[in-house]
């Protein structure tokens, strides 16, 4: 199974740890990254801290916990490539279809998969 198809299929709760030039870090929660035609992974942010943390550093980690009991899912080591504003492209890629409101600026950002391992465990 892809990645992308495990995050087609997969309900979960995921969170986004970013830190900023200094190392002070920040987890936030996140939806389920989207899976583009040139194998980055993007996720949309308000600008926040996590957004603000990778302008100067471009590492983050994604962790999923899949639903239910035990401690099943993954983590996602990535590095920041780019951004965008293009609005058509952020409405299109919207999983809840509800119109973007108080002005709030938004970002997609493209991420490089550097690693992918089971939530719990080094994959071996």
């Amino acid at each position: 199974m892809t990645l992308k198809e495990y995050f087609d299929t997969t309900k979960g709760l995921g969170t986004l740890s970013t830190a900023d030039s200094d190392g002070k870090v920040d987890a936030a929660i996140y939806a389920r990254p989207h899976f583009m035609e040139d194998g980055t992974l993007a996720f949309i942010m308000r600008d926040r801290l996590s957004h603000h943390n990778l302008q100067s550093n471009p590492h983050a980690v994604y962790l999923f916990k899949e639903e239910g009991s035990g401690y099943r899912g993954k983590r996602l080591y990535l590095t920041k490539v780019r951004e965008d504003q293009n609005a058509e492209l952020l409405q299109s890629l919207k999983r809840r279809k509800t119109e973007y409101s108080n002005g709030e600026e938004r970002f997609l950002v493209f991420f490089k998969l550097e690693k992918d391992l089971p939530l719990v465990g080094d994959g071996k």
